[in-house]
């Protein structure tokens, strides 16, 4: 299916449309991006594949607003994040989007718990429901049973696991 008929079919999550991500100017220019087009359709899994420095990276921060695009649109539930400023786009990602990074991101003086729980705190959700939804997500990661650990006590599957409930938690 290509970019257009998943857009007519309404089953895109999010879309590249023509982006484009240099990094510097002039003749010392990195061309990251060259007009991208690719819609990623809703509930499936998608992997992204390619050799060091292809833009794989680029183009995921890209997508997520975490880094601008130099030209062409990212669109995702019907807005165009190029278009959106920092305060938009920090509540888009507080909101809509969970990331699962490479190196995990965990915060090494907090429990599972207290990784899992961060997003929650900064969404004002009430304690007794970031208890249960703690619990539910940890529950799910089969790691409910680790909820007092530190990351480095863990294992990198397990450490994996809890950056992906800390992702969905929300």
């Amino acid at each position: 299916m290509d970019i257009r008929d998943a857009i007519k079919a309404n089953n895109t999550a999010i879309e590249a449309i023509d982006l484009v991500k240099d990094y510097g100017s002039g003749s010392n220019a990195v061309h990251a991006l060259r007009d991208v087009n690719i819609a990623f359709e809703q509930g499936k899994f998608t992997v992204i594949m390619g050799p060091s420095g292809s833009g794989k990276s680029t183009l995921m921060h890209t997508l997520a607003g975490l880094d601008s695009a130099t030209g062409g649109h990212v669109m995702f539930d019907g807005k165009d994040l190029t278009r959106m400023n920092d305060d938009q786009l920090t509540l888009l990602r507080r909101h809509q989007i969970g990331f699962i990074f490479q190196s995990f991101n965990l915060i090494d003086e907090l429990t599972v718990y207290e990784n899992v729980e961060l997003p929650l705190v900064y969404l004002n959700i009430k304690p007794t429901e970031r208890n249960r939804q703690v619990k539910e997500v940890l529950e799910k990661v089969n790691m409910l049973h680790r909820a007092n650990h530190l990351p480095q006590q863990l294992s990198g599957g397990q450490q994996q696991r809890v950056a992906i409930a800390r992702a969905v938690v929300t």
